[in-house]
């Protein structure tokens, strides 16, 4: 759309202003910032051009959209954008100004003041008495306190300026009642698998070359990523310097590529890893003799004791775990006895500790749960629980969904109710799976017995 050159003007002058008043921003910037090379960042350079170039927001800016719908009818209002970081708060506001033929001005919460806001304010009331109406852009608004938010109240009402807030945070929590009255709330998505890619293959057509990247890496480059796309962008910027003529980066390439400048640990006292590896793995063999040798080999060596007892500590739950849920109840015990008494009475405990673990039931089954939920959790990022074990103590967030279906397990037959608790996204996850030793002999049944009322439930 042609701008006016009323509009033009407008934005010249407010960059000349912006000059001396710090958090103030507006678009279309005089002199572009320098970048590495004269290059302004990819991600700069791949900012969407129309509200059609928004990523994973379709139910925004798509045909059915209600930022669409907004701007057909013509009837743009105040809004908070909530949204994770990377998803495209920013850009959005700016091409709704473009859309609608607004002055855009930006502020960030985090470096503006009650200053600031007065000048703004002063400037979009001269503009609309001219017929010139000013589209602020506040970043990170939940950041202004409550009587600087309260000073929104008196422009957005009169229509001085349109208002657009971008917050990370719930707004029912961060922002003030009297202002989330006058603004209508717009909830942006994490970006998920396929938009990510969508944005690789935008920086690669901007690049002009594909990323030296295995499928598996540009998984890796997805993931890591976490829904955010400026990262995902800043990622694909740094892989795009690995020479076209170069094998492509593998996932373990990739992370090595991506902390090549993180500093070296030296690990002297090589004998000092070799015993407590020793200790350790006598210990797994359920071999208590062996491992009261390396124990008192250690503490003979000058070792202090308290290390002993943390990697005490670490093998109760990595290697003896549910079988017998008492050793690291006692394991602890031995630790505060030691620091308490000290050397040597307090190494009897310790020794004490090490003939329990040595002879204690042996699983790593709640250790392998434990990485494998990890791994599931980096890989998935930041999806959202699902809506129904939401609580939702605010009008706006019961308007979401939050709390829909959920089923009190207290009032369901057996105390069970059988519903799903992973996010939406993934499919249900088995973690743990219990030994058939010791006490995890009981804890397999309890997890047969639930599986089974799930299955027939669902």
């Amino acid at each position: 759309m042609p701008q006016p050159v009323a509009k033009l003007m407008h934005k010249r002058h407010l960059a000349g202003m912006g000059e001396h008043q710090p958090g103030l921003f507006v678009s279309e910037p005089a002199i572009p910032p320098p970048t590495r090379g004269g290059q302004r960042p990819l991600a700069d350079r791949l900012r969407p051009a129309t509200l059609a170039d928004i990523v994973g927001q379709q139910h925004l800016v798509g045909p059915a959209g209600a930022l669409t719908g907004m701007l057909a009818r013509g009837q743009l209002s105040s809004l908070i954008l909530w949204g994770p970081p990377g998803v495209g708060k920013t850009s959005i506001a700016r091409l709704l100004a473009a859309a609608s033929g607004l002055a855009f001005v930006q502020l960030s919460a985090v470096f503006s003041g009650v200053g600031d806001l007065k000048r703004v304010f002063e400037e979009a009331g001269r503009l609309r008495r001219t017929g010139q109406v000013t589209l602020l852009f506040v970043d990170e608004i939940h950041r202004f306190n409550r009587a600087q938010q309260d000073g929104f109240l008196p422009v957005v009402e009169d229509a001085t300026v349109v208002l657009v807030g971008a917050t990370t945070e719930n707004p029912s929590f961060a922002l003030n009642g009297a202002l989330l009255s006058r603004c209508q709330v717009l909830v942006l998505k994490r970006l998920d698998d396929t938009d990510m890619e969508a944005l690789l293959a935008r920086a690669e057509a901007e690049i002009g070359h594909g990323l030296a990247l295995t499928a598996e890496a540009r998984a890796a480059v997805r993931a890591m990523s976490d829904g955010d796309g400026r990262y995902l962008l800043n990622m694909a910027e740094q892989v795009a310097g690995v020479p076209c003529d170069a094998p492509p980066l593998d996932a373990a390439g990739l992370s090595e590529f991506v902390s090549r400048r993180a500093a070296l640990y030296d690990r002297d006292r090589e004998e000092h890893y070799n015993l407590i590896s020793a200790l350790h793995k006598s210990l797994r063999g359920s071999d208590a003799d062996a491992a009261l040798y390396w124990f008192h080999r250690m503490l003979a060596g000058g070792e202090d004791p308290r290390y002993i007892a943390r990697r005490l500590v670490r093998f109760a739950s990595e290697d003896v775990g549910l079988a017998d849920p008492q050793a690291l109840t006692l394991t602890l015990a031995a630790w505060d006895a030691y620091e308490r008494l000290g050397s040597p009475e307090g190494d009897l405990a310790l020794a004490q500790a090490v003939l329990y673990l040595g002879t204690a039931p042996k699983s790593n089954a709640a250790y392998k749960a434990h990485k494998a939920a990890a791994r599931s959790a980096r890989e998935t990022g930041s999806l959202a629980p699902p809506a129904h074990i939401l609580n939702a103590p605010t009008k706006l967030m019961k308007k979401l969904g939050y709390g829909d279906g959920y089923e009190y397990d207290h009032d369901a037959a057996d105390g069970f109710s059988g519903q799903d608790y992973f996010p939406e996204g993934i499919e249900r996850q088995a973690f743990y799976t219990p030994q058939d030793r010791g006490f995890e002999r009981e804890l397999a049944k309890r997890q047969a017995y639930w599986a089974g009322l799930r299955k027939e439930r669902k």
